[in-house]
């Protein structure tokens, strides 16, 4: 669900409230994945290559894998996570992240026969001198689509192929896929990286408008 938050009279710039399910696992070490205790968790500065499913490696698909590991790159950064300097550098840890969007006609708890509305918009002329009857047919007003979507992010150890780290965040409303959007939903699912709270949990982020 999407809160709006208007701008102010003095002419701030309004945002959106991006609110995200989330949910983490860490197993740094080879013990059952939990939250970890600090000693356990590699400390930064870090460094990670990016890993692509064969779908994300070509055409369109390979453009949006771009994009959506910019903003992992820009919100791994400050964490102490980077990329190597040296592309022939080998990294200890390989990031592989991934989307789903789900495109609904319409809200999930909205009734699909309440959008029937009658409305008089024609005009006829019938019978005798300058009659006339107004009337319209029965018109569907317009669907107002709404997305389903969740980004997930699975961190590696590069040498023997562990997963070390998962998590992801859910997100569904209204408004269309942008940057701002994706990128609040990747710093939702890194929050509290690398060790993360215990259980599902729900981070509330406000991006411009």
């Amino acid at each position: 669900m999407v809160i709006v938050a208007a701008g102010s009279l003095a002419g701030c710039a309004s945002v959106y409230r991006v609110d995200n399910q989330v949910e983490s696992f860490a197993r740094w070490t080879d013990g059952v994945a939990t939250t970890v205790a600090a000693t356990s968790v590699p400390a930064p500065p870090q460094t990670y290559r990016f890993e692509r499913l064969p779908s994300q490696s070509t055409g369109s698909a390979a453009q949006s894998a771009d994009r959506l590991e910019q903003l992992v790159q820009e919100a791994l950064k400050p964490l102490g996570w980077t990329l190597p300097a040296d592309h022939a550098t080998a990294a200890p840890w390989t990031v592989e992240v991934t989307t789903q969007t789900t495109r609904l006609p319409r809200a999930p708890w909205e009734d699909p026969w309440e959008r029937a509305r009658f409305s008089w918009t024609g005009q006829v002329h019938i019978g005798i001198g300058h009659g006339s009857v107004m009337w319209s047919p029965w018109m569907l007003r317009p669907e107002l689509p709404y997305y389903q979507r969740q980004v997930s992010l699975v961190v590696r150890e590069a040498a023997t192929g562990r997963v070390a780290y998962e998590t992801s965040a859910a997100h569904d409303g209204r408004w269309n896929s942008t940057p701002a959007l994706w990128g609040a939903m990747v710093s939702a699912a890194l929050e509290g990286f690398p060790a993360p709270p215990k259980g599902p949990r729900q981070v509330n982020l406000d991006v411009p408008r």
